[in-house]
């Protein structure tokens, strides 16, 4: 696209000041920034990302677990030891022989297989020696918190945004609020001057209730304008977290106007987009996922050391402790081709994943680019509205001056107030379109500089 440099005067929408006075928001921004309840929500599924990327890192490390148990049973199957039967005889011929008694006579044995007053503590380490599924999921956990930082970055940009149209929207209600107030005290000042020519028996009856039905629909839409100022007061707290009556400060620089350059048809670069960053990350995750997931037939081997002991009637001595070292193996060898159809699934999303990513990148640029030309249009108009304002200005005053000599009637004076009030108001619109579009572009560009 061919590089066109076309210098605008540009609305002062952000910092917007003249000397020894500075605008109110950017501090209001920072507000909605350190206090927004959405965005502290946001923070906390970052700081659960970050928590279970630690778990993953301290899966590298040895897992120590006390394991204790206590079994007393009676009863069950036994086995039957017949030592009496086998050895009583040959004590008989021993005792005959040696004429004594040394050998006594003993009796057969059951063996319970169950234990009987049975302990068994001990301290089991156990070190991962070869597990590749750590280290990938270590990776997915990193990525993860790439994508929550991104997710907080999209609302923070949004916000800004919302913010800053939110405040536009209550000033430019408030600006509506004054020209409305004006108007009304022009059409009371119409309707004395009426009633002074009737009493004065130059005026007419029908001029009088023309009067009075002006200021009824100047007052109508005062109190609309009204309710639109407490409306717009009350989002723009909400979004900044404040009390719904706390007071906003006017930015009396808002609408000044100031000589800056637009530099247009330039390229607009989105690679740095939050939204962009974090289908990345979310690419990045499924890439892990799908190495993980081929390495399968990688054997996952263990270690473990066994400190404790175990004995019947709870003693505890130099026969019952011990100590067990040994190494553990797992490896698949037969799933029913589950693994390989798990890789040929993580592929196909990771193919849907750069698609969309793709489409991203497409609808970024093309909402960039109208951003642009919505900003001059706003601008164009608002040029226009401008000559409207000083041409239906102009034709207020001859049209005044016309109905104080008697030239002009007064439903012209009413014609040429209305014109004019019309005016002051599509330039308030202009204003606020132009600053609207301008924070839309600012957004779709990712020119604001996040904290």
């Amino acid at each position: 696209m061919r590089t066109v440099f076309i210098s605008l005067i540009l609305i002062c929408f952000l910092y917007g000041k003249t000397v020894g006075q500075e605008s109110p928001l950017p501090h209001y921004i920072e507000d909605g920034l350190n206090n927004n309840l959405v965005l502290q929500q946001k923070h906390l599924s970052l700081q659960r990302a970050m928590n279970a990327l630690q778990v993953a890192k301290s899966m590298y490390l040895p897992a120590v677990d006390v394991d204790v148990s206590y079994t007393h049973a009676k009863g069950g199957r036994s086995i039957n030891l017949p030592v009496g039967d086998l050895l009583n005889p040959v004590y008989s011929t021993l005792n005959t022989l040696t004429q004594s008694q040394a050998f006594p006579q003993i009796q057969n044995e059951t063996i319970n297989f169950l234990p009987q007053n049975y302990y068994d503590a001990k301290v089991r380490t156990i070190v991962p020696l070869i597990n590749t599924n750590i280290t990938y999921n270590k990776q997915i956990k990193t990525d993860a918190v790439r994508l929550q930082e991104s997710e907080v970055g999209i609302y923070k940009r949004e916000l800004v945004k919302e913010i800053k149209e939110a405040y536009y929207q209550h000033l430019s209600a408030l600006q509506m609020e004054g020209i409305y107030k004006s108007s009304l005290d022009l059409a009371h000042e119409g309707l004395r001057s009426n009633q002074k020519l009737l009493d004065a028996g130059k005026g007419l009856p029908a001029y009088i209730i023309r009067a009075k039905a002006e200021i009824a629909q100047i007052e109508s839409q005062l109190a609309e304008v009204e309710n639109n100022i407490k409306n717009s007061a009350l989002y723009f707290n909400a979004l900044l977290n404040r009390d719904a009556d706390a007071f906003i400060e006017r930015d009396s620089t808002l609408f000044l106007e100031q000589n800056q350059s637009l530099q247009d048809g330039r390229e607009i670069d989105v690679s740095h987009r939050e939204e962009l960053l974090a289908l990345q990350a979310g690419i990045a995750m499924q890439e892990s996922a799908l190495q993980m997931n081929k390495r399968y037939l990688v054997p996952k081997v263990s270690g473990f050391l066994d400190l404790g002991s175990q004995a019947e009637g709870l003693k505890f001595n130099q026969d019952s402790r011990y100590f067990m070292v040994g190494l553990t193996l797992s490896m698949p060898l037969f799933q029913g081709n589950r693994n390989r159809l798990k890789i040929e699934e993580t592929k196909i999303d990771l193919a849907e994943s750069w698609n969309r990513k793709a489409q991203a990148e497409q609808q970024l640029t093309l909402a960039a680019r109208a951003a642009r030309n919505d900003v001059l249009a706003a601008l164009k108009n608002y040029e226009k509205s401008k000559v409207q304002l000083e041409a239906a200005s102009t034709y207020q005053r001859l049209i005044q001056r016309g109905y104080s000599e008697g030239v002009n009637s007064y439903i012209e004076t009413i014609d040429a107030r209305s014109q004019y009030t019309s005016a002051k108001l599509s330039v308030n619109l202009s204003q606020l379109q132009v600053l609207a579009a301008l924070a839309k572009l600012e957004r779709e560009s990712a020119t604001f500089q996040i904290p």
